[in-house]
Formats: structure tokens, C-alpha cells, sequence
């Protein structure tokens, strides 16, 4: 793929070790020091901006315990104490995906939910570099970015939470936007167009990637006349989208080769295994599995189902080995989206190494 598309995770400034997995460089590093939550504002003292200014030179350099304690603001410090201990850790790994695989299998995870996103964003972009689908890279982006989901006409888009509720606010016209809301004054409608084959090539070229809606539909139904339809399955659905990039996902980081299918239900009277992709999937799934009953609106929150099979099952344990594992995909009451990659590489059951 030429387009190098979600140019802000800084994918071309990372290099590829000997797994394929992503070494972060100083170019990568010094990235982070231009973000909102390290770079100085309008009350840093000088020890802080001599501290941001030499990093920025030097991204791996030694930082000696006295250079933080000369920062006035103990917020500061504290950002900073937390930053250099992430960069070291960071760097100690190897490389984003042993980081990664450590921090989510460790006893707790220490770093900000947001650093979590930004150290999948440029892995998820590294499994799609070969990818010339930009559903695919639309349906990664949930691996990294909350979504809204909205559920209309038969419908089942998600759109980038972010993306949305800035528009809403300033009806595209940033900080312009909130002046002119203030004022009362009207602002223009945005429309977010749906991707497809359509206007695929747009999502390659566009500065505002995360506009684009993703249809989440299975089938759709077809009318044909004289009161007769049928539902036909959905050959560009963005779960199938999803499902290979949560393929390559697996694959890459657990060196496990699976198939994943959407599915709009279970029936499998042998069910062994389920993982939920989210908090709320998760809960569902548990209460389905145990037969309890389960209210409609919390069902309602179901996005979809999915089948998933290992390609060699004596990677599996041995107590399920050859039988499907069930995910699901669903939104929190207040129809959010949180997809969280780490389940998949938690909750498998995969057999015990020797």
C-alpha cells in the first residue's frame, strides 16, 4: 500500500525487526513529545522546556531524577515520571508488540487507556500495509477508536465517537464552530458519507479518514414485488472487513493462523467457548451460555456474532480442541462501541506452551 494512510500513529518511522514486529525509533519517540499531554504550554516553567526541548533532540537520552524535581507544577511531573517510565519500558520490550503482549498479560495495566490506542493504531496499520481494501482499514480503526452506533431503517452504521461529536459541536468548522454555536448563530449540516466501493478511493487520500461511517449489516433485505422479500448476505459487510483484520491480528501478535465468520446467532448445541470483544458482548454471552434469561434490550445491544475457527486445532487445548469459539460485538447502553483487541489474545483457548 503507497498511501500512507493514518499518517498521525507515525508508521513510517518505526522499523521492522526479524518477527515483522515494530521497533520504535527516536523519530517515532519524538512524536510523542509534540502531543497535547507533553508538549509545553503557556505555563511550563524553564525546567520543563529545557527538559521538553532536549528530549525532542534526544529521545532516548537519560533523564536524571533531578530534572524532574526542578519542574514546578507536580502535574507535570508527574506526566513526565510516567511518560520516561513508558518510553523505558517501551524500549527495554524490543519492540510496540512484545510491550504489548507484556503490559495486557501482566497484573495490571499501568499506562492511560489513550497510550493503549496509540500503541495498536500503528500495529493494526502494519496489517493492513499490504491491504488495498479500505473497508478493511475503516473496520481497523475499531480496534483503537471508540465508535457510535446508530440503528435506523435497517441499518447498523458505526462512526468514529471523536470524529462525531466534534462535528456536532462545531458543525465542522473547529474552533470557528464553537464560536459561531455560542453566538446561536446556524451552522451548515455535515454529512458523513458511508464507505463502499464508491467512494473507497477517497478514504486513501482523505485528511478526514475517521468521517466515514461503517455499515455493519449482515444481509439486506431485497424486495422483489408482489409482497415476496428475502435477505441476501452481504458481500462487502463491514464485519467481514472486521473479521479479516481481527484474522491478521491473531496471527501476527500469537503466531496462531484462524477463520473468522459473522454469524447473526449460535446455534450449536455443543457450545464450549465464547470470548466477549467487549465488556458488554462479554456479559451477554456469559448469561446465553448459562441459559439465564437475558432482557431484550440488553440482546438489542448485540452488534453481531462471530464463529471462530484455529486453522490446526492441536493448537488448541485439548478439552475443546476442533470446536468453534464464539465472539461477540456489542455496544454499552448508550450505544458506544469499545472494541478491545486484547481479549482475543487473552481469552483463547489456546494449549499451554511446554
Amino acid at each position: 500500500m503507497s498511501a500512507d494512510f493514518w499518517p498521525s500513529c507515525g508508521y513510517r518511522d518505526l522499523a521492522v525487526g526479524a518477527r515483522g514486529w515494530l521497533v520504535p525509533t527516536e523519530a517515532w519517540l519524538a512524536r510523542w513529545l509534540a502531543r497535547p499531554e507533553l508538549a509545553p504550554v503557556e505555563e511550563s516553567c524553564a525546567a520543563e522546556l529545557a527538559l521538553h526541548r532536549s528530549l525532542v533532540g534526544a529521545p532516548l537520552r537519560a533523564v536524571a531524577p533531578t530534572e524532574l524535581d526542578r519542574i514546578v507544577d507536580a502535574d507535570a511531573r508527574g506526566n513526565w515520571r510516567h511518560w520516561l517510565q513508558f518510553r523505558d519500558a517501551l524500549v527495554a520490550a524490543g519492540t510496540i508488540e512484545a510491550y504489548y503482549l507484556g503490559l495486557m498479560r501482566g497484573a495490571r495495566v499501568d499506562i492511560p487507556p489513550l497510550f493503549v490506542d496509540l500503541l495498536v493504531q500503528p500495529i493494526v496499520r502494519h496489517l493492513l500495509d499490504d491491504s488495498q481494501d479500505a473497508l478493511e482499514a475503516r473496520a481497523g480503526e475499531l480496534l483503537f477508536r471508540t465508535q457510535r452506533v446508530n440503528r435506523s431503517d435497517g441499518q447498523v452504521l458505526a462512526g468514529d465517537r471523536d470524529t462525531l461529536d466534534l462535528l456536532n459541536e462545531t458543525g465542522g468548522f473547529g474552533d470557528l464552530g464553537r464560536l459561531l454555536a455560542q453566538a446561536q448563530m446556524p451552522l451548515r449540516r455535515v454529512d458523513i458519507a458511508v464507505l463502499s466501493d464508491d467512494n473507497a478511493a477517497a478514504y486513501w487520500t482523505s485528511d478526514a479518514r475517521f468521517n466515514f461511517l461503517l455499515d455493519l449489516r449482515h444481509a439486506v433485505t431485497q424486495d422483489i414485488g408482489h409482497g415476496i422479500q428475502f435477505k441476501m448476505t452481504r458481500a462487502r459487510s463491514g464485519l467481514k472487513a472486521l473479521s479479516r483484520v481481527m484474522e491478521r491480528w491473531v496471527e501476527h501478535l500469537l503466531g496462531v493462523r484462524v477463520t473468522i465468520t459473522p454469524e447473526p446467532r449460535i446455534d450449536d448445541p455443543q457450545w464450549r467457548w465464547h470470548v466477549g470483544l467487549d465488556t458488554a458482548s462479554n456479559a451477554i454471552l456469559n448469561d446465553l451460555y448459562v441459559g439465564a434469561d437475558v432482557a431484550p434490550d440488553r440482546l438489542a445491544q448485540l452488534v453481531s456474532l462471530f464463529r471462530l475457527e484455529f486453522a490446526d486445532p492441536a493448537e488448541m487445548r485439548a478439552d475443546v480442541a476442533g470446536r468453534p469459539v464464539y465472539l461477540g460485538l456489542a455496544t454499552a447502553p448508550d450505544q458506544t462501541l469499545r472494541l478491545k483487541p486484547q481479549n482475543l489474545l487473552l481469552n483463547l483457548p489456546l494449549r499451554a506452551p511446554e
